[in-house]
């Protein structure tokens, strides 16, 4: 998903050497590489992480993975907060509440309505962040692609959870708020300083609830085990691997790439979890995946095309 996780804090403010920088052939075909092993890493990660529901439920699971988030992102941000101005603070205590709230959201409706379906509907975050900054007539029509596989899945039935949905669409609206607040973060912030102390203020919101399970439901060694898990493969390798893949990957080619992580997730769910879907689910997590792609792929061709200097009026 990206499950939202840090990964998506990596790219929004540090500076890395471009693809063609490190040159072709061995180096863009890691990249590649890289970027599947991440995005299978981020779905089993989920996957692993719904194994420990029954014992710590999602909020419990969720709390592991936002500590094993904020040791992976101290140990690489090394931030130093005491230096930090109010105007460099808000959008950090902001960062570490949707963080939080955007995982636990989208493990709540990976355990009610599947892992492929939620991570579908999370996905309509970054999209919605995508076409709404775009001023072309093409994302118009994927908007209204994106929209029909929505309501393909949202639709009437008697075995739909809606609950389980709305939360999906609220881990949507996280992640897009999560990568609005990461570029403001990134703007007043060097380094990865601002999403370190975010992911740690996070962390320490959920720490009473580790407290309170640790107490009350005594969990299990697997338990605690998978929930590890769930950090280290949809945190931490994520993370690391996005940091790889950016200075190897053009842009382009990676957004496109993490379009695909809902049908990822929808594998990993039918063959980690059994979790199947039926074709008319099939279509609408397609459209979705088609509207993000042909929506970045636009983006990427447009920026591409030279601009014509404006010719000058004849004498």
């Amino acid at each position: 998903m990206r499950t939202a996780s840090v990964r998506a804090a990596a790219p929004a403010h540090r500076a890395v050497p471009t693809a063609s920088a490190l040159g072709p052939g061995g180096g863009r075909l890691a990249g590649v590489a890289t970027m599947i092993g991440s995005g299978l890493s981020n779905q089993i990660g989920a996957a692993t992480g719904s194994f420990a529901f029954p014992v710590l439920g999602p909020l419990g699971v969720v709390a592991v993975r936002q500590y094993v988030a904020a040791i992976v992102l101290i140990a690489v941000g090394r931030p130093r907060p005491r230096s930090f101005t109010w105007r460099q603070w808000w959008p950090v205590l902001l960062l570490a509440l949707v963080f939080g709230t955007m995982n636990l959201s989208l493990y709540s409706a990976i355990d009610r309505i599947g892992l492929g379906l939620a991570v579908t509907l999370e996905f309509l975050g970054p999209l919605a962040i995508a076409l709404a900054a775009s001023r072309r007539r093409a994302d118009a029509c994927w908007a209204v692609l994106a929209a029909a596989g929505v309501i393909t899945l949202m639709r009437p039935r008697p075995s739909a959870d809606y609950f389980g949905m709305g939360l999906g669409l609220l881990a949507a609206v996280c992640w897009a708020s999560y990568i609005l607040l990461n570029r403001t973060v990134g703007r007043r912030i060097p380094g990865a300083q601002g999403s370190a102390t975010a992911a740690t203020l996070s962390a320490l919101m959920f720490l009473p609830v580790g407290i309170v399970l640790a107490i009350r439901q005594q969990p299990t060694a697997s338990a605690v085990g998978c929930a590890v898990a769930a950090g280290v493969l949809s945190s931490a390798v994520p993370y690391l691997a996005d940091l790889f893949t950016l200075r190897r990957v053009p842009a382009p080619a990676f957004g496109l790439f993490m379009s695909v992580n809902p049908v990822l997730a929808a594998v990993v769910g039918w063959i980690v979890l059994g979790q199947r879907l039926g074709w008319i689910e099939w279509a609408g997590v397609g459209a979705v995946v088609v509207a993000n792609a042909l929506s970045i792929a636009g983006r990427a061709r447009a920026d591409a095309t030279p601009q014509q200097a404006p010719q000058q009026a004849p004498q």
